[in-house]
């Protein structure tokens, strides 16, 4: 203990900036700017060498965006306390085997975007604290065996964005404290049984942007402590079996691969699941049972299973808080459904066959609902009740013919509505009135002008005929004491203000005059209540 102290009091009486009177005596190179802790930034210089004249207490130093193209041997022998070294964004293509020689206390080594062909081993073998590595952006097509041999402590290991063909197995081998590895935009196309058998503490392991096409049925074998792992954007053909050995998984991604099917009971041994990323697969099939029994899943996106009939299964998947289902064949939803999903805050079922809605007042945390483009032929006083927090409802390209006339009673936060392209003749408007969007185009069956003292906060309109604008674009008096500024002014004047702060579809013209279909007086004095419109 004393021999310690000594040290450490020596240390800091030596170490820059320990000149008494608050004065620094810190050394550093021209090239560089340094501070009084042992900070040393070198970046950006145009440098070709190492630069000299460093303190001997150096713990950092930037190198990075310089032009150095090698590293000669003990070039940081002056440099003992080094912790963290950035050799980034140089034209490094060789590192000779003692070049790090010495820095017994180096953590961090970075020496990605450089133009290394290899891993170099010989270099790294004494680097016995080293706990962050990377190696990204080169152009490293080989990983010797050694490669990372001495690195006990190492945690953090990139390799991506390289030429790798194949997963560098033996040299991970020894890598049992490993939590985080990369080896993400490179060429492999196949990962074997136990590729990755020893790395027992791993966490994160990112794959994403190769070529995989092939995964064996044991290649997790030994991560029982991984919680993310990454195989988007590959050529994956089969959902991916492996993940049945990850017990601990909690974000699974196998989107933009070619999957065409995900089986039953999919994730049963992934019950820790918190998120899939799975779209732009051409899914034909999802077993009903793949998502049951998934308590911690938030969010699930399941985007064109063209041959999925039976809406999933979500029994013990309640905390689900988003779920995509669209363009599917799905025909009907469970009239269950929001005594499983209580927390669900966005709903979208758009694209599939449905032709009737259950009660969802259940779900009473739903902000986002979009039924867009199904079969649905009316609107039950309980379909939306209760539903206090909904801000954007889109019923869009169904068949409605009925809503009915309380439908919307309790859609007290809506703002958004789009019933366009459907069969009504009315719409009710009770309950609407926080709406600031409303969208009845492409219902040609309704024809009767509309009324705005329900819409006080009506911003945006598009209806379906041309005379039913002249609403909500022009008036000839005024009936609110929040408006005496217009009232002042012309009647020419009252037009082009509202005009110029509100806006309905289709606008009357010349040719869609409003005198073809002249609007009951009521109504035009009623517009005087909306503020403004916007597209």
């Amino acid at each position: 203990m004393r021999v310690d102290l000594f040290w450490i009091c020596l240390w800091c009486f030596l170490r820059p900036g320990a000149a008494g009177q608050g004065q620094s005596t810190a050394v550093c190179s021209p090239s560089c700017s340094c501070d009084e802790d042992g900070g040393a930034d070198c970046s950006g210089k145009g440098l070709t060498i190492v630069p000299t004249g460093l303190s001997a207490f150096t713990y950092y130093l930037d190198l990075s965006m310089n032009n150095i193209t090698e590293l000669p041997a003990y070039v940081f022998k002056n440099l003992p306390y080094l912790e963290e070294l950035r050799l980034a964004g140089n034209d490094l293509s060789f590192i000779h085997p003692e070049a790090l020689s010495g820095l017994h206390q180096l953590k961090v080594l970075m020496l990605q975007n450089n133009q290394l062909r290899t891993v170099p081993s010989a270099a790294l073998k004494n680097l016995h604290s080293l706990q962050s590595l990377r190696l990204d952006a080169n152009h490293i097509t080989t990983v010797p065996d050694d490669s990372f041999e001495g690195l006990q402590q190492l945690r953090h290991l990139w390799l991506d964005d390289n030429n790798l063909t194949v997963v560098p197995i033996s040299s991970l081998r020894h890598q049992a404290n490993l939590q985080a590895l990369t080896l993400a935009l490179n060429r492999i196309s196949y990962i074997p049984d136990n590729a990755f058998a020893n790395l027992t503490s791993l966490v994160v392991l990112h794959l994403h942007n190769n070529r995989i096409k092939v995964i064996e049925d044991n290649c997790f074998t030994g991560l029982l402590n991984l919680e993310t792992l990454d195989l988007n954007f590959n050529n994956l053909m089969v959902f991916p079996k492996a993940i049945e050995t990850l017990p601990k998984l909690k974000e699974l991604g196998f989107h933009s691969n070619d999957i065409a099917s995900i089986p039953e009971g999919a994730f049963h041994n992934n019950p820790l699941l918190r998120s899939i990323h799975l779209y732009d697969n051409p899914l034909a099939f999802v077993g009903a049972s793949a998502f049951q029994n998934l308590s911690d899943l938030h969010s699930l996106m399941l985007r064109g299973a063209s041959m999925m009939q039976d809406f999933p299964i979500l029994t013990w998947t309640n905390n689900l808080e988003s779920l995509t289902l669209s363009g599917t064949k799905v025909s009907s939803i469970p009239a269950d459904l929001c005594e499983d999903l209580k927390l669900l805050r966005t709903l979208d079922l758009s694209y599939n066959e449905i032709a009737g809605l259950p009660s969802l007042q259940g779900c009473v945390q739903l902000q986002e609902i979009s039924f867009q483009h199904n079969h649905i032929q009316q609107i039950k006083r309980d379909t939306f009740q209760g539903l206090s927090t909904l801000r954007l409802l889109d019923l869009s390209r169904n068949e409605i013919q009925v809503i009915h006339r309380d439908a919307f009673l309790t859609l007290t936060a809506l703002t958004n509505l789009d019933l366009s392209m459907n069969s009504l003749t009315v719409i009710p408007t009770i309950g609407l009135s926080s709406l600031s969007q409303l969208k009845l185009s492409g219902n040609p069956q309704m024809k009767n002008v509309l009324t705005a003292k329900n819409l006080p906060k009506l911003r945006s309109i598009s209806v379906p005929y041309a005379y039913q604008c002249c609403a909500f674009v022009a008036c000839d008096s005024t009936s609110s004491s929040e408006d005496n500024d217009v009232k002042k002014s012309t009647a020419g004047e009252d037009v082009e203000r509202i005009s110029m702060i509100m806006h309905c579809s289709p606008s009357p013209g010349a040719f869609k005059p409003c005198g073809l279909h002249p609007p009951e007086g009521n109504n035009a004095k009623s517009i005087t209540r909306l503020r403004s419109y916007s597209v």
